[in-house]
């Protein structure tokens, strides 16, 4: 098998049910909070939950390398207030360190925002727009540095946005500048969200579209950095910079864009992660999407 499909299951009750949630449904791969992402603070995993979390991953026979914890959504690293942008930092670190703690090799996470509100004429200046972007893409990638010099093992795997509000990370290029400015390369990644692709302008519905804006993301980003997907279909159209999923074939994307990942080898290997709006059709659509794979 060469694709790992599977949800963003929940861990209510303790991190290790969010492998039984995934099994439930036939994942081979699944995402999962590690704590309550509405929270700042978290209690250290205690020995008994440890040992059923592995105890419990072991006889899934899902590996580590397909699983794609989420950090919480409290966390800016690119805030402009340093009293907020120390506490999300000491939170990210916290997230690396559990992740470490559970055996897992990678975090996802929103890059994050700049916060600042243009004025109408600023908004129409591209100079003002990138000198305040490139500034909080720095701090952004500087956290990340911090973060690594202090936690080991487990690679920091940047979400591209749909560019919703001040969100940055909704293009290519921003994903490449903070990537440039890591220092250790090994431990940083990128987890692209279909919906979030979509509604931020790069289309991927046809063949051609498709293969244009992956042909972008190579040369601008990189495949060696790609260690994970959010597979979700839009309910906004195309460019629209609005985040909201739907369920696969349901939303503006369609399905065949679905058939052209399940087909594409450049997704092997590594975690598929359905966010849909339907959890009691998860199930399904895993198996959909293992349906499409070798039909082309």
């Amino acid at each position: 098998m060469a694709k790992f499909v599977g949800a963003h299951t929940s861990a209510n009750g303790g991190v290790f049910n969010a492998i039984t949630n995934a099994q439930e449904i036939g994942a081979k791969a699944f995402a999962l909070f590690t704590k309550n992402q509405k929270r700042w603070d978290a209690k250290p995993f205690d020995a008994k939950t440890l040992d059923r979390w592995f105890a419990t991953l072991e006889a899934s026979g899902i590996e580590p390398k397909h699983i794609l914890p989420h950090d919480s959504y409290l966390i800016n690293l690119g805030h402009p207030e340093d009293e907020k942008l120390q506490k999300s930092r000491h939170a990210f670190i916290d997230e690396l360190q559990r992740c470490e703690v559970l055996g897992l090799d990678k975090l996802n996470f929103h890059p994050g925002s700049h916060l600042v509100k243009l004025s109408a004429k600023e908004k129409k200046d591209p100079k003002r727009i990138s000198e305040m972007e490139n500034g909080c893409l720095d701090v952004i990638a500087e956290s990340i540095n911090i973060a690594l010099d202090q936690t080991s093992g487990v690679k920091a795997v940047i979400e591209n946005t749909a560019g919703q509000g001040t969100n940055l990370g909704y293009k290519f290029e921003h994903l490449a500048y903070i990537i440039d400015k890591v220092e250790d390369k090994s431990r940083v990644g990128v987890c692209i969200d279909t919906c979030h692709l979509f509604t931020a302008g790069y289309d991927i519905r046809t063949r051609e579209a498709y293969d244009a804006t992956w042909e972008a993301f190579g040369k601008i980003v990189g495949f060696e950095y790609l260690s994970g997907m959010h597979i979700n279909d839009s309910k906004p159209p195309l460019g629209s910079r609005v985040d909201r999923h739907h369920s696969l074939g349901l939303g503006a994307i369609g399905l065949d864009a679905f058939r052209f990942i399940m087909n594409d080898p450049r997704m092997d290997d590594i975690p598929l992660v359905l966010e849909t709006i339907d959890a009691s059709i998860w199930a399904d659509e895993i198996a959909l999407l293992y349906s499409f794979e070798n039909i082309f």
